[in-house]
């Protein structure tokens, strides 16, 4: 458990296991214990390295806007910092944003990429979601006390009095459109998408991503199945799938499988 000094931050993050080093990036308003209920199950055959994202858990503000990109720019600094050349990289909603501008911003440091609940384009969400998110200020963030989100943010933040400002910045964020397809079809690397079937994104969109990636042709024999993969795990909702043992049970084999051209 560390902070490193990189774009100006002390940004924190855990190391535990061994073997290939698995990154994993949290969700709004988390922290590396988002991992906790699914950490084992990746320990045992990764070496992990859990990032709290500016602002967010032991990572604190930095005074500048959130964004996806220079958020993105902040992972990569801080895997050249402890030396870490190529990861195996997975993001959760938020997390999932920053890690897929990571794969477009910097692909040779990322051998494959796990997306969790995360669209390629702002649209990509159920209005209702984005109404939500769109509603994120400082008044939400007082509604917000006394939840375990912000109990956790208050045991672990460095100023626990930003509660407010990381709400205000975040939902900023939120409210700027976005749209990565092009990027996402030229990514170089194979991507494994996950969501719940009862996720906050339809699932049109899922297919529409996975599309992007080269999937869901109908392909009878598999001679042309890309490398990429997608995951729709049953009877789990958005808030819930990060920590489901399902999770890793779906990550897992797509990390070590041998990826081919299709042919």
């Amino acid at each position: 458990m560390s902070h490193a000094d990189v774009n100006g931050l002390r940004i924190w993050y855990e190391q535990s296991g061994a073997g290939r080093p698995l990154v994993l990036l949290h969700g709004s308003y988390g922290s590396t214990e988002t991992f906790a209920p699914t950490r084992r199950a990746f320990v045992a055959r990764r070496r992990l390295i859990a990032v709290d994202l500016p602002g967010h858990g032991r990572t604190a503000d930095a005074d500048r806007p959130l964004r996806f990109e220079s958020m993105a720019d902040d992972v990569a600094a801080l895997l050249r910092h402890i030396d870490l050349p190529e990861v195996d990289l997975l993001g959760y909603s938020l997390g999932g944003g920053v890690a897929l501008r990571t794969a477009i911003q910097h692909p040779t440091l990322v051998r494959r990429l796990v997306l969790v609940s995360t669209p390629c384009r702002r649209g990509g969400w159920y209005p209702d979601a984005l109404a939500a998110m769109s509603a994120h200020d400082e008044r939400v963030a007082e509604r917000m006390r006394g939840t375990p989100a912000h109990e956790r943010y208050a045991r672990v933040a460095p100023r626990p009095q930003d509660w407010p400002l990381l709400w205000a910045r975040s939902g900023e964020l939120l409210r700027r459109d976005y749209d990565w397809s092009g990027e996402v079809a030229a990514l170089p690397m194979p991507v494994l998408l996950v969501y719940a079937d009862a996720d906050a994104i339809p699932v049109r969109h899922m297919a529409d991503f996975f599309g992007l990636l080269g999937g869901g042709r109908g392909d009878a024999d598999g001679a042309d199945r890309p490398a990429s993969r997608l995951a729709v795990l049953p009877g789990l909702t958005h808030a819930d799938v990060v920590a489901s043992p399902a999770l890793p049970a779906a990550v897992l084999p797509f990390l070590t499988h041998v990826a081919r051209v299709p042919g």
